[in-house]
């Protein structure tokens, strides 16, 4: 009888997120992301230029690189 029990109840550790979970979870990734990328290019713009110079960044190409759209040059070879 214990047999026939163990396999018509489901464990709980295996339920997968519903849709409307992983929705949500999508949406809060996007929204933490949108502010954590608007942060760094506020930090960014506080720089003076001769610290970008040395991030290897000019003040035009702040908003590109906080959106991860720019490659590192040193690592083109690769």
């Amino acid at each position: 009888m214990s047999a026939t029990l163990s396999t018509t109840v489901r464990p709980a550790a295996t339920k997968r997120p519903g849709a409307l979970s992983r929705l949500l979870g999508a949406c809060h990734d996007g929204i933490v992301g949108y502010f954590v990328r608007r942060a760094a290019i506020k930090r960014l713009n506080e720089l003076d230029d001769r610290a970008l110079r040395d991030l290897g960044l000019v003040r035009s190409q702040i908003e590109a690189a906080a959106l991860g759209f720019m490659s590192d040059p040193s690592r083109a070879g690769m």
